[in-house]
């Protein structure tokens, strides 16, 4: 037997039969869709079995029945295969609807932000689908994601994006929440070629290693707070002081995030000749800090830079109050998704936040028009305003369905292109990817918490107010 695979071919076995329902093959060969080639594969491989009986039941009957079954099998196989691999990948797409998927933390330590995440994304669904989906091809499908629980562990979070591609038949995917899992998903949708667009993995160690499936619409993590250091320096020349004077205290979580925090803030204080003069790595399961503000009481640094996620900002808050740690800058990130305001009302003033994006920005989209327009539609919808983590979340959908239209096709390849190739404003901000796959159109911005609100004090493009500084002693306030 002499069969051939060659480029996008179907299976095509060579031995001489008589031909039969030659109106049928006829028809076969127009197929030319995805659908037509697996038609086509299924009805050649049929006839040609059916063939293959009669030819082996001349050549001896019975005699020849093991052969036959050997040769029937490996036909099935390799037929089984060109299916597999000959056909481009496609979407899922099942009638009328474009199905996305997601690992998330719904429970576990980042089950607050993953929360936050699953919001981003219904609302930008419903959002769409209710301005009549995405038009593909001169056609509207509406859109929906399939979620799993990653339960806030990177391993699972690998798993279950192995699952939703080969199993669930995925083929276009939305990030996690977290540096973390976004890295351990990134290699499996870089094995299978399969456009991830995220907006909650910052980490800078995620753009540094060639991956051509991975976009991010969010600002990298060492940008967070790194502007913290720049008003550190302004505020003590102010001051009459040198900046090379401030002294600089670091308490960061030890995983990919936090850790790429730190390295922006010593890029920072490098810059300006400060000195850190405390510089804690903190466990993953962050329950106290205790020691590290037992520290900063006793050396006294100009600026306290803490992140942990959300639990972090908690304790943040919760134990420098409690143990009346006078610092003249606090800075800490996730000050919206834990809702330190909500939690802890005045101790939580005049801390300086760092965040993605806010309501009070300028930005405007076609979808969801301005900023603050995003935020009343969110808050409507869940009963509070959208921390940073939705905003992101919900921008990543819209970047998907923004290159799903430019692209005209289902094809992964083609997807991914318009994808490299966006440059689109939305609510959120511009987004314009860099070769690496991180966006470098949108800058974070710094907001203090001023007598219960957030108000944005850097950069100067976006500052609404000045910074308060020092932060007032407890004792008194």
């Amino acid at each position: 037997m002499d069969s051939r695979l060659r480029g996008n071919d179907v299976f095509t076995p060579s031995l001489s039969f008589p031909r039969r329902r030659e109106s049928r093959k006829f028809a076969i060969q127009n197929l030319n869709s995805t659908v037509g080639c697996f038609l086509r594969n299924f009805f050649l491989t049929r006839e040609f079995l059916i063939n293959l009986k009669h030819h082996y039941t001349r050549k001896g009957g019975k005699k020849m029945s093991k052969k036959r079954n050997i040769l029937i099998a490996l036909v099935v196989g390799v037929a089984t295969a060109s299916l597999v691999f000959m056909s481009p990948v496609w979407a899922k797409v099942e009638g009328d609807t474009i199905t996305f998927g997601a690992a998330v933390s719904f429970t576990g330590k980042y089950s607050t932000n993953g929360k936050h995440t699953k919001k981003g994304y219904e609302l930008a669904v419903k959002r769409i689908n209710a301005m009549g989906g995405v038009r593909v091809s001169g056609k509207s499908y509406k859109i929906k994601v399939k979620y799993y629980d990653d339960e806030s562990t990177p391993a699972r979070a690998g798993q279950l994006a192995d699952r939703l591609i080969k199993q669930d038949g995925i083929k276009f995917i939305l990030g996690p929440y977290g540096s973390g899992p976004t890295k351990a998903i990134a290699p499996i949708t870089e094995k299978y070629k399969i456009p991830m667009v995220e907006g909650n993995g910052a980490s800078r160690s995620l753009f540094n290693k060639g991956y051509r499936y991975i976009f991010a619409v969010l600002s990298t993590s060492e940008q967070y707070l790194a502007e913290a250091i720049t008003v550190a320096a302004e505020q003590a020349e102010k001051a009459g002081k040198k900046a090379s004077s401030v002294k600089v205290a670091i308490a960061v979580e030890n995983d990919p995030f936090s850790m790429d925090i730190r390295a922006g803030v010593l890029d920072d204080a490098r810059k300006y000749n400060m000195k850190v003069i405390i510089d804690d790595k903190l466990p993953k399961d962050l329950m106290d800090m205790t020691a590290t503000l037992t520290k900063v009481k006793a050396l006294r640094p100009d600026i306290l830079v803490i992140s942990g996620h959300s639990k972090g900002a908690v304790l943040a808050i919760r134990q420098t109050s409690q143990m009346k740690v006078d610092v003249p800058i606090l800075a800490i990130t996730h000050c919206e998704a834990a809702d330190v305001i909500g939690k802890f009302g005045g101790d939580a003033n005049y801390t300086l936040c760092a965040t993605q994006w806010a309501e009070t920005m300028t930005y405007r989209g076609k979808w969801f028009g301005f900023s603050g327009d995003y935020a009343e539609t969110f808050k409507k919808e869940y009963g509070y305003m959208p921390p940073y983590q939705a905003a992101e979340s919900t921008a990543a959908v819209l970047v998907y369905v923004d290159a799903l239209e430019r692209a005209s096709s289902f094809d992964t390849e083609e997807v991914r292109d318009a994808l490299a190739a966006t440059n689109l404003q939305t609510f959120y901000g511009w987004i314009d990817f860099d070769d690496t796959g991180k966006n470098i159109a949108k800058p974070m911005v710094l907001r203090q918490i001023q007598r219960g609100k957030y108000v944005p004090i850097a950069p100067s493009k976006f500052a609404a107010g000045e910074v308060i500084w020092p932060k007032p002693k407890w004792s008194e306030r």
